[in-house]
């Protein structure tokens, strides 16, 4: 699971934009890292003006993004620079070319501290992590790992 925090000024995102950004990031994560499209969750987090301060002063004209990531691990140097860049280019039309000011992050939590829908999730890159992902949903699951993870 990832989750992406995107907090904006009040009105940055209509609905049609927060669609193609809440896509957009999907996209990367089910297209590039083979994520049952369910796991990625987004939140956008409006805020309205005076209440995003950047060094003491107000900054309305900023979007801060934080994502947590579960599902999967960034466990080198060089696959943690190319998530950040893949990030960074997901992020880029929806903050850069809207003249915003921003700023990304990644936090990473342990597998084993995550649940969707009560149920553990199957490993990563399984026949049912594919089959989750193929259904779009959770579902019960039983396996040679299974025992692994519960």
């Amino acid at each position: 699971m990832p989750m992406w925090q995107i907090f904006a000024p009040e009105g940055a995102y209509d609905a049609a934009d927060k669609r193609a950004f809440s896509n957009a990031i999907t996209d990367v994560y089910a297209d590039l890292a083979g994520l049952p499209r369910f796991y990625v969750v987004v939140v956008f987090e409006e805020r309205p003006p005076g209440t995003i301060w950047v060094g003491g002063e107000p900054a309305d004209n900023f979007v801060r993004v934080v994502i947590d990531h579960i599902a999967r691990q960034l466990d080198t140097p060089e696959l943690r620079d190319l998530t950040m860049e893949m990030m960074e280019a997901t992020l880029e039309p929806f903050a850069k070319d809207r003249g915003f000011d921003w700023e990304i992050h990644i936090d990473e939590t342990p597998l084993d501290l995550w649940r969707t829908q009560g149920l553990v999730p199957p490993p990563p890159e399984s026949d049912e992590e594919k089959r989750w992902a193929r259904d779009n949903a959770a579902s019960p699951w039983q396996g040679e790992d299974a025992d692994q993870l519960a």
